[in-house]
């Protein structure tokens, strides 16, 4: 018997029917998954989500496995590089928003030992469990944005933050049929 999913998971898509599965809504702790998916959702304005995750194994290779000191040495030939990659999304400002993301994640780091710590404290440490309605913002998902806006991140709106918080599992917005949503509830 096939398991009932949320309805955005591609059910022709393994790494879609993988990514729902394993990991969205799934809370996050590791500091370099963290980066990378707040870079990845940044990527993603404008496009599916299922675009940028075809592409992840690309990013991850382009962007030194998402290694923020590495990044922010990135320079403008660096850059001109990433323009020719045919793996990633070739946006010139995502790509230098990556390299403005990875300097202001460093000073975040000093700050608060990372984003593990600044992020979950804004739900004490908890998932926010929703109860299946649609939901793009809300007023935490303003408060990040404003606040990693101030320190100097790019593409960071509310939208794009609530959305990194559902992938990331600060959020678990799982369907209320889904076969998932029991798991992280």
């Amino acid at each position: 018997m096939t398991k009932t999913r949320c309805g955005w998971a591609n059910p022709s898509n393994p790494l879609y029917i993988a990514y729902h599965d394993e990991e969205w809504g799934v809370p996050c702790h590791d500091e370099r998954r963290l980066f990378e998916m707040l870079n990845l959702e940044g990527a993603q304005a404008g496009l599916s989500w299922e675009t940028v995750l075809n592409k992840r194994n690309n990013y991850r290779c382009a962007f030194d496995d998402w290694d923020a000191e590495k990044i922010a040495a990135y320079n403008e030939s660096k850059v001109e590089a990433l323009m020719q990659n045919a793996g990633i999304i070739r946006n010139r400002l995502k790509i230098q928003a990556t390299i403005s993301n990875a300097k202001a994640y460093l000073q975040l780091s000093e700050e608060w030992g990372g984003l593990d710590a600044y992020l979950w404290r804004y739900v004490d440490g908890h998932p926010i469990i929703n109860h299946g309605e649609r939901i793009v913002t809300s007023e935490i998902s303003d408060q990040i944005s404003k606040d990693l806006k101030k320190r100097g991140f790019k593409f960071v709106g509310s939208t794009i933050i609530y959305a990194y918080m559902q992938a990331i599992g600060m959020v678990s917005d799982h369907a209320v049929n889904c076969a998932w949503r029991k798991l992280t509830v």
